[in-house]
């Protein structure tokens, strides 16, 4: 009998005893729907982090100076990590200047395509008369402005002549317009603000106003007190300090086709060597987030494979309810059996016979699971604030699965009505 016939006579099968298929089926349509919505929301978890670690910067790569650790840390298995201008006697030597940088980014020209600079000044109080409001002041170069992915309200950003310059300007948050000019942002545009930081005045004239984004920071404070930044230009933030440009941690962007894993080993050990060789105290430590992220997908995957083999145990279920079925099937059939035998059918085709319909069976269960498993799902991520992601994967072991269970259990009830004595099953009553 030829393919398409079986699985004719298969769904007729199915549409003829409806209440029985859907019950044989609930235990594959259960366990499909559960490993499918599972997978789903992994991956859409997976896929959620992966763009906000990347939009965060996971592949381009942190240089930092760190404090040598010591032989006998070495020896212990240990390893101290110092970063900043509070490492243990830092001088003015022991940092990274702009000749660096640059010299850096010239030896790797088609792997680094600028860098991200910053300066805190720290926080306190911008004043405007009697009206106040807390900030943190930081200070950038045009890539951390860009990183930060400022939503301009009103006004611009900084120009290159503010950066180059070092222009007493700023951009400040629509909370701090709201506390100081009553959120009039074109009102604040020209004004000059004084910043208190560590009972010492700084004064800054508004070029812009920024869309504060409450989502990723979080604070029990009010609105009218939370802390937001202030930005100001890198080369502003220096002068303000009364120091020189020297860094004791950049982060480097890297080019799209970047191994960033590598590429960090290399940039590590081209800086020890020809700007730290002769450092006694410090060494430049390289790392990246991609690291960070790589483990983040690992521990999902890892996560979502164990409790959906958890779920899996259904899908046994649903294949024993399924040989369970078949065996009754062939057990009200036999007299059909015994006649095809009679007519010239061969063991093969009443085999292929019952096989197929077993595996029709779980394909229809299959199905339904996938459909009911994406719908779960995609909802349940959602519902949790994650853009759903559809586990392409999980569709495609489920429907492989599903062939599979067909297969496996549907062989033994469909050997046993192939190896029928025609003649017993046409007495079989």
């Amino acid at each position: 009998m030829l393919l398409f016939e079986n699985i004719s006579l298969a769904l007729s099968g199915l549409r003829a005893n409806k209440t029985r298929s859907v019950l044989t089926m609930l235990g594959i349509i259960i366990g499909i729907a559960s490993v499918i919505a599972i997978m789903t929301i992994g991956a859409s978890m997976t896929e959620s982090m992966q763009s906000s670690m990347t939009s965060m910067g996971a592949t381009n790569i942190t240089i930092a100076v760190s404090q040598k650790s010591t032989e006998e840390e070495i020896s212990e298995g240990g390893m101290r990590f110092e970063w900043g201008p509070h490492s243990t006697e830092m001088d003015d030597d022991d940092l990274m200047d702009e000749e660096m940088l640059s010299d850096l980014k010239e030896h790797f020209s088609d792997n680094i395509e600028g860098f991200v600079l910053s300066e805190e000044l720290g926080s306190g109080e911008v004043r405007s008369g009697q009206d106040y409001a807390y900030v943190s002041v930081d200070g950038g170069n045009d890539g951390y402005i860009e990183g930060e992915k400022l939503n301009l309200i009103s006004g611009r950003l900084f120009t290159e002549k503010d950066q180059s310059k070092g222009k007493k300007v700023c951009i400040i948050s629509d909370y701090t317009c709201n506390n100081l000019f009553r959120g009039d942002t074109e009102a604040a545009l020209g004004k000059e603000l004084s910043v208190v930081l560590n009972d010492e005045f700084h004064h800054f004239t508004v070029v812009g106003v920024y869309e504060y984004n409450s989502t990723y920071n979080f604070s029990t404070a009010s609105v009218e007190d939370t802390e937001t930044s202030l930005y100001i230009p890198l080369y502003t933030a220096f002068k303000e300090e009364h120091k020189d440009k020297l860094f004791s941690r950049v982060e480097a962007k890297t080019s799209l086709d970047t191994d960033v894993t590598s590429f960090l080993m290399e940039v590590q050990d081209y800086m020890n060597e020809h700007f730290y060789r002769n450092n006694k105290s410090f060494e430049v430590n390289c790392f990246s987030l991609s690291d960070m992220l790589s483990d983040m997908q690992n521990m999902m995957s890892t996560l979502s494979l164990a409790i959906s083999f958890i779920a899996g145990i259904s899908l046994l279920v649903g294949g024993i309810g399924v040989m369970n079925i078949m065996l009754v099937s062939i057990q009200e059939r036999t007299k059909e059996i015994g006649t095809r035998k009679a007519l010239g059918a061969t063991n093969a085709s009443i085999r292929t016979q019952f096989i197929v319909e077993a595996i029709v069976l779980c394909m229809v269960g299959g199905a339904i699971g996938i459909a009911l498993g994406l719908g779960i799902g995609m909802i349940a991520a959602q519902k949790m604030g994650y853009e759903a992601y559809p586990s392409v994967n999980g569709i495609l072991f489920s429907v492989g699965f599903s062939v599979a269970i067909g297969v496996f259990f549907g062989y033994y009830p469909a050997n046993k009505a192939a190896k029928m004595n025609p003649v017993d099953a046409l007495r079989y009553e």
